[in-house]
């Protein structure tokens, strides 16, 4: 079942992928530093994706309270886990690697045991979990975030699993993980990074009020969704 509801979005227009990588690491590490002051820890969940990389390369130079952070991540392809295709291997290999946030609080997806066992097992880790402090999320050609695709299940009604088996995914590899709608939809804030030409469709589809994936995470708080300003321009303007 897909959900329906008015998402709350805003729009945040930056002139190109410099100017939202700087927006993007100005927001996590200002969003880590509240997080901290004010409970103790900053749960994080990661995307993947081009555009993530290169805010995680900025990240391993920032100075941070790294011993309180724990990461997480959306999702996942059900891969060796030193396969570069694998998400987690390109976050260590961008930042994580070069920074001292303790292992154990680097929660990430066993895709190797396929994705029956791992979605269990990740919905299992996200149990005690409360909300997180802040998503990140990408935007696919399709309007897909995650692995949530479209004609797919997205978990988005209440007492969906947190995370879900993929098995048809319309990208190699078939086979993946992700976070339900439902649990990504529990944060304190959701920023989704939205860049080049490739996603202006899906952003004139999402603005319009079509029913995508991107359109099913649903906090309390709406969403934030930094993107390229020239994506904002409709496509008959153009």
């Amino acid at each position: 079942m897909k959900r329906n509801d008015a998402q709350r979005c805003r729009w945040h227009a930056v002139s190109d992928q410099h100017a939202l990588r700087t927006a993007a690491l100005e927001t996590i590490l200002a969003s880590a530093a509240q997080s901290i002051q004010e409970r103790g820890t900053f749960h994080l969940v990661l995307a993947g994706g081009n555009t993530p990389r290169e805010i995680y390369r900025g990240l391993s130079t920032a100075q941070a309270d790294w011993a309180a952070w724990h990461i997480y991540f959306g999702d996942e392809r059900c891969l060796p886990p030193d396969d570069p295709e694998r998400n987690s291997y390109m976050a260590r290999k961008a930042w994580l690697d070069g920074v001292p946030i303790p292992p154990l609080q680097v929660h990430a997806i066993a895709g190797e045991l396929g994705a029956v066992r791992a979605s269990r097992q990740y919905s299992e880790l996200l149990r005690p979990v409360g909300d997180f402090d802040l998503v990140l999320l990408g935007l696919g050609e399709d309007g897909h975030t995650a692995s949530l695709f479209p004609d797919h299940e997205w978990g988005s009604v209440a007492g969906s699993p947190d995370a879900l088996a993929v098995f048809d995914a319309p990208k190699p590899p078939s086979e993946r993980v992700s976070m339900s709608a439902a649990r990504l939809s529990r944060a304190r804030q959701v920023l989704f990074l939205v860049s080049g030409e490739s996603k202006r469709l899906a952003v004139s589809t999402w603005r319009a009020g079509s029913n995508i994936p991107a359109r099913a995470i649903q906090p309390a708080s709406g969403v934030d969704i930094l993107i390229e300003a020239g994506l904002l321009e409709t496509l008959s303007a153009m």
